[in-house]
């Protein structure tokens, strides 16, 4: 009878640690896709600060050709 739960209970440890892996593993590659979101949000920004000043510097070449014609 002890024996067969020690069996039992060994079972379910190599089922624990099989699963402890696997959320480890989970857990690097959240880490990793969180970073990737992160570098995406900085990039749309920085696209975004790029894009206002091209639109300003299109606005005063704007003004300057009215003046100008």
């Amino acid at each position: 009878m002890t024996d067969l739960v020690l069996e039992h209970l060994r079972g379910i440890r190599s089922s624990l640690d099989g699963l402890h892996q696997k959320v480890d593993g989970l857990t690097e590659r959240m880490g990793n896709v969180e970073q990737s979101i992160a570098h995406l949000y900085a990039n749309g920004a920085e696209q975004s600060v790029r894009i206002d000043r091209l639109s300003n510097r299109v606005e005063r070449i704007e003004r300057r050709l009215e003046l100008a014609g």
